[in-house]
């Protein structure tokens, strides 16, 4: 799966919040200022659906765009990527980096070892 780049990221979050789909004036009332311009988020758009992250359909003179691939698969394809390019494919090491980095408090340690304990379990 192709990466997205930080616009099309950010793109693909609205959408990815619109069961229904959206129109490209929709995803840009959802964008923080400053807005891109109309014509900047159509193009991305546009590239969108030539990744074949997005699909469009035709609704009188717009398209309404809709998700092809779900946030859960492009979260579980980068997290995996993101394992191998900078852990050497460990998950102990990338568990134990986010664990020092984010600085977490006994509660969070020890909601992650029940999780982990439970799909163990599982």
């Amino acid at each position: 799966m192709q990466k997205l780049t930080t616009r099309e990221d950010q793109i693909m979050q609205v959408i990815w919040q619109s069961e229904e789909g959206m129109f490209i004036r929709d995803i840009l009332g959802h964008l923080p200022d400053p807005k891109p311009h109309y014509n900047t988020i159509a193009t991305i758009v546009k590239i969108l659906v030539k990744k074949a992250f997005l699909t469009s359909e035709k609704l009188g003179n717009s398209d309404r765009y809709r998700a092809l691939v779900s946030l859960e698969r492009y979260r579980k394809t980068d997290i995996l990527d993101i394992k191998k390019k900078y852990f050497n494919n460990s998950l102990p090491k990338m568990m134990a980096h986010f664990a020092k980095e984010e600085q977490l408090s006994d509660a969070e340690i020890a909601e992650l070892i029940r999780i982990i304990k439970s799909k163990k379990s599982g």
